[in-house]
Parts: C-alpha cells; structure tokens; sequence
C-alpha cells in the first residue's frame, strides 16, 4: 500500500452450529467489520460504531493484536496505519464478532506486509486462535462452512449455492461465550456422542437437498448443546413455539447465545421477522441474508478499486 491509497478489509459476522452442528458448522451473514486503513506515522484505531469505542485505540486493540502476531509468525512486523473501523455485527450475542476481528487481523497483516497467504492458509491460523473453524471459517469463506480442526491441520468443505433467509432475534443483553459454555457437560457417553452426531449429519444433508422440513427437525434435535444452553436463553422456547406458524423451518442458538437465529425459505424472512417483532417487541428482529463470499480486501488506489 503506497501513500494515498486506502486499504478496505470487509469481514461478514456469522453464526456457528446451527443446532447440532456444534464447533464444526458456520454461516456467514451480511452484516459486516469493515476496515478502512491508511499509511501513517503511527498506529491509530478510530471507531466509527458507537458500539466499538469501549476498545482501545492504540496497539492493544485486538484488531492489532492479531495482525501484529501473524506479520510475526512470518518474521514481518507491521507498519504505522490509522484505521477507521465500523461493524453492524452486535457484540457478544453470538454472531461472530471476535471471529471477524480474527480475520480482519490476518487480513491486515496480510495485505500490509506482503504476505501472500492462502485461503487455507488464513483459515489454519485463524482456527489455531479461535479454537475451531466455524465462525472464522465462515467470516473468511461466507456461504455455509463445514469444518473441523485436528491438531493444527484444518479440513473445510464451503457450500455457496444455499438461498436462504436468515432472521436474527437478538436481545439486549450479551451473554459471554465463556458463561454460555460453562453450562456443558465435560463428557458425553458414546451412545449420546453416536446420536448427536448422526443428528448433525442429516442437518447438512437435509440442507444440501434442500429438505427443509427435515433440517428444522434436526435443528431441534440437537444434543450437544441447546439442552443445557436454553435455560439462559428464555427466549428461545418462546420462538420455538411460535416460528413454524410464521412461516420459519428451523431455530437454533447462534454461536452460544443468546441470539436466536430462524432459517426460512427465500422471500419469507421479512414475514417472519415482522411476526416475531410483535412477539417479542423488546428485541431487535434482523432479517438477514447469507454472505456467498467471505472476507475481501479491496485496495482504493488513485486507478480506481482493486479487489486482491
């Protein structure tokens, strides 16, 4: 990035698990983190969301954190920038806005110090720092991502082709995933593991196949966590019960709360959303679409925009 050129980091939210496909299924979704960076002297992080100003604006931001870190892993260090930041995505309500900071980090370290990382390459450090690939996997790839990590090895598999409406019944209150994944069991015994898994099988297939039906009735028959989960999220009864009626096919937890995410055919989301603002009109009812394409980099050159 020479002087005067802008470089653009967008970075869509996602939810994770989608019910029983816990730590290993993502969806990306068109809310956004959107970097606007600058060559400077030093390092400045300016929010333009209200929502971000509690972070610190100097090299402690976890934005810089993480690009500091892998520009390190590469024997790179990062040049001064001032960075002008807003998000749409809501913090700690379980869509994914640490995971699009990640990305957005690797990105940043990516384009400033020349790095020329892979996709599989962003996603193995991206899983290596959240923990699995879910959220990230999905907010670098969009579409649905199913993924898992073993060892420092990352195997994803992304589906682009899936249309659907996707509605966001998000409470005011956050609820910390650290609090959230406090309520699990340590173990399974091998039947439930069995069972669970076979649960989030037909999940994917009944998605790909566009079965809906069936993906709504796995998506409530997850074992691994919205058992335990649901007594922090009240709210999720409430939708469960009255979703179908309203023209939504599945419900499930994103992430690990307390947004509760509603999946419905094409063109039926609006109507859905409208139903549940009346029912639950102290909550923000979002309807939104999947993210087909991830996290991009665009660089605003004096020659017009140029997508790397």
């Amino acid at each position: 990035m020479s002087e005067g050129e802008m470089l653009i980091i967008k970075v869509p939210g996602s939810s994770a698990n989608l019910g029983p496909g816990f730590d290993s299924i993502g969806l990306a979704l068109n809310v956004y983190l959107t970097l606007e960076v600058e060559k400077s002297d030093s390092w400045e992080i300016i929010p333009l969301s209200d929502h971000l100003s509690i972070f610190p604006k100097d090299e402690t931001n976890y934005i810089y954190q993480i690009a500091m870190k892998t520009a390190e892993e590469y024997n790179q260090s990062l040049p001064g920038c001032k960075i002008h930041v807003k998000s749409d995505i809501p913090l700690a309500r379980g869509l994914g806005s640490s995971a699009a900071a990640i990305v957005a980090g690797i990105e940043l370290a990516d384009s400033l110090c020349c790095l020329g990382l892979s996709k599989q390459e962003k996603l193995e450090i991206a899983s290596k720092i959240e923990g699995h690939p879910d959220n990230v996997g999905a907010s670098l790839l969009g579409g649905l991502v199913v993924g898992c990590q073993q060892n420092d090895e990352v195997s994803a598999e992304v589906f682009n082709h899936l249309s659907l409406d996707v509605i966001a019944v998000v409470p005011k209150e956050e609820l910390l995933t650290k609090e959230s994944r406090g309520v699990l069991p340590s173990t399974l015994s091998y039947s439930e593991a069995v069972q669970a898994g076979a649960v989030g099988n037909v999940l994917i297939a009944a998605l790909l196949s566009n079965n809906f039906e069936l993906a709504g009735k796995m998506m409530k028959s997850d074992l691994y966590h919205h058992p335990y989960r649901k007594g922090l999220v009240p709210h999720m009864a409430v939708i469960e019960d009255s979703a179908k009626s309203i023209g939504a096919f599945g419900v499930a937890l994103s992430g690990a709360g307390p947004t509760v995410l509603c999946l419905a055919e094409e063109g039926k989301g609006a109507a859905v959303a409208e139903g549940l603002s009346q029912l639950l009109p102290q909550m923000d009812c979002r309807c939104l679409k999947i993210d087909q394409i991830g996290s991009q980099v665009i660089c605003n050159s004096r020659n017009g925009l140029v997508y790397k």
